[in-house]
């Protein structure tokens, strides 16, 4: 029995996003990128996003994945303007969560495939609304462990997933990889996720 080969290069550590690719039944290889995500001077943060995701396929482009397609991705949550990353510690998370308590915020997440010198990107925007957070609520989140190394100190899909009163948009977005999108830009480059299906049946 062979094992079928990766049909492109994921250049991210996020097992998240490796979930959602392998729930779609696709192969492919994965490592991450180390980048400097800070917001430029006068870059919106829409911008700012889809730098990001450009960059990681990019430099996610090695000797040992130089015939595969690289698949790059960003995401970042926002209040207003203000742009929540991945948390310092306890209290910062407990700052983003106090901040989000109670309001609806933008979840944007950017998708960019690299093949050859080709790159097409693609941006999910979801809006979620969160119910009120007590602080004591936000500090035995904190104590589970699980916000520790997300984009605004949360996971739609775990626990996190109690403060969420409403979302209009993309699920998966949140989560860290837009399925509509991501199969989209593969589907581009002749990566069909319904061939991917079909050998399962």
């Amino acid at each position: 029995m062979t094992t079928a080969l990766p049909s492109f290069h994921l250049a991210s550590s996020s097992p998240r996003r490796r979930e959602i690719l392998v729930g779609l039944g696709l192969r492919f290889s994965f490592a991450g990128v180390d980048l400097d995500e800070s917001r430029q001077d006068h870059e919106s943060v829409e911008e700012m996003v889809l730098r990001l995701a450009r960059d990681k396929a990019t430099d996610g482009h090695s000797p040992d994945n130089a015939h595969l397609p690289v698949l790059g991705a960003d995401t970042v949550v926002v209040l207003g303007d203000r742009v929540f990353g991945k948390p310092a510690g306890e209290q910062d998370a407990l700052d983003m969560l106090a901040a989000l308590s109670g309001c609806r915020h933008r979840v944007l997440t950017a998708v960019a495939l690299r093949q050859r010198d080709r790159i097409e990107i693609s941006l999910s925007d979801t809006a979620v609304r969160f119910r009120d957070i007590s602080p004591d609520e936000a500090r035995h989140y904190w104590h589970s462990g699980e916000p520790a190394d997300k984009a605004g100190s949360y996971a739609i899909q775990g626990l996190g997933g109690m403060f969420v009163a409403s979302i209009s948009g993309s699920y998966s977005g949140v989560v860290g990889l837009p399925v509509f999108e991501t199969v989209q830009l593969l589907d581009n480059a002749g990566i069909k996720v319904s061939a991917a299906l079909e050998q399962h049946d």
